[in-house]
């Protein structure tokens, strides 16, 4: 695709994209920024609503620190045609890779943590809800399921016999390799309602859904509520959280999703080494890194891991956690390297990073001088600008004061 992406960028306003964005007007403003005597445009607007939930329900599936479907599809609706290769290194909940899907490009979806391919692939299949329904049905309750760790702060004894009841057929059926597309919805849809803070997850009173609190931490928890499990219908809530991620899906997006899964590569590896990706082939990259060690993604998903019988300690050893710019430098500069060898010619990567403690890292004047290192052309930097939402406000950051207050994405282009 031609186009002129400065001055794209230069003369948006939401109101010329009505189909997309919220019509209130906002005119682009233009500033620039200086690294090592060289001078890149950075464009600040609202480029993408900043409300909760207006993308597809079937993002709805929570993770830590992911960004808003409305960022992928900016770019893959500017930057792609159908058909087109989309590809996330870093694919964290599938966001990038769904988006694509919805928008019937094809995909690739990268990931380390093996919790990412869980909670993505599946979602390209859509169940019909009377055969998950007859399939959830035929899943065996023991009366009194054993557990190699103690859950009860989190579960009522009957609800956590449901889970480690679950949790066993799924095994069965991985071992056996009879685990179907059924199966694995159903582990995707268990997997994210393990711990949550209302009554549509098995747990009781919680931290929100994509960080598990320790044992200990839920102890403290439930003192402090004065609160102790009660019983959830985990075969229910299953169904329900089902019905919730489908309301948006008419049959021809069902279809397309389906049909765009089929072909597409759900990866596992090493950003740094992605061998199973054609040179040249990617039409364009949509991602976010992990910025340094503000999240504990193995901490955060112990819980996950367990259910799917992953061992958290070669999930932390995988995992690239830099507490120094310098060494998540060196981590990325591989990356885009490999990036770089993927791309097709005037194919884009748009890496989304953001400001850190307090303001004090501003991740994107380390970035441009990695992608042009690998042979990148650095278009600019595109400053999404909105208010922090409800979300950030129960970690207790305020508004443009604390944390990542801006989606801070630097554009390259293959030569």
């Amino acid at each position: 695709m031609q186009l002129n992406l400065e001055n794209y960028l230069t003369s948006f306003s939401l109101a010329g994209n009505i189909d997309l964005f919220d019509p209130c007007q906002k005119i682009t403003q233009i500033e620039t920024l200086d690294i090592s005597g060289e001078r890149y445009p950075k464009y600040v607007n609202e480029y993408w609503t900043a409300k909760q939930r207006q993308s597809n329900a079937i993002h709805e599936i929570a993770y830590r620190a992911c960004f808003k479907p409305e960022l992928p599809r900016f770019f893959i609706d500017l930057l792609t045609n159908p058909e087109d290769i989309v590809f996330d290194p870093f694919s964290g909940r599938g966001t990038t890779a769904l988006e694509a899907g919805l928008l019937d490009r094809n995909i690739i979806a990268n990931d380390i943590n093996p919790i990412s391919k869980i909670l993505t692939r599946s979602r390209f299949f859509v169940p019909d809800m009377v055969s998950l329904k007859k399939r959830l049905d035929s899943i065996p309750i023991m009366e009194n399921g054993e557990t190699d760790i103690d859950l009860t702060m989190f579960y009522h004894p009957k609800t956590l016999n449901e889970i480690i009841s679950i949790k066993r057929y799924l095994s069965d059926r991985q071992g056996s390799k009879k685990e179907d597309e059924l199966d694995l919805w159903i582990r995707m849809v268990a997997t994210n309602r393990l711990t949550g803070h209302s009554k549509g997850f098995f747990s009781v009173y919680t931290l929100p859904p994509n960080q598990a609190t320790s044992q200990e931490g839920q102890k403290k928890i439930n003192n402090k509520l004065q609160q102790r499990p009660e019983y959830r219908d985990t075969k229910q809530l299953i169904l329900g959280k089902t019905r919730s991620l489908m309301k948006d899906l008419t049959t021809d997006l069902i279809k397309r999703l389906k049909n765009v899964g089929i072909s597409a590569q759900f990866l596992s590896e090493d950003a740094r080494d992605l061998k199973k990706i054609d040179n040249n082939s990617v039409s364009l990259t949509v991602t976010s890194p992990p910025f340094l060690d503000i999240v504990q993604y193995a901490n955060d998903n112990w819980l996950r891991c367990w259910f799917n019988s992953i061992e958290i300690s070669k999930v932390e050893k995988k995992l690239t956690m830099s507490k120094k710019v310098e060494d998540w430098c060196s981590v990325m500069q591989d990356v885009f390297n490999e990036l770089h060898r993927i791309t097709k010619k005037r194919g884009h990567v748009a890496f989304e990073v953001g400001e850190l403690r307090n303001g004090k890292i501003v991740l994107d004047e380390y970035v441009i001088p990695l992608g042009i290192n690998s042979g990148f052309k650095c278009e600019g930097v595109m400053i999404n600008q909105q208010v922090f939402t409800k979300t950030s406000n129960i970690w207790g950051v305020s508004n443009n004061k604390r944390g990542t207050n801006t989606n801070r994405i630097v554009l390259f282009k293959k030569g």
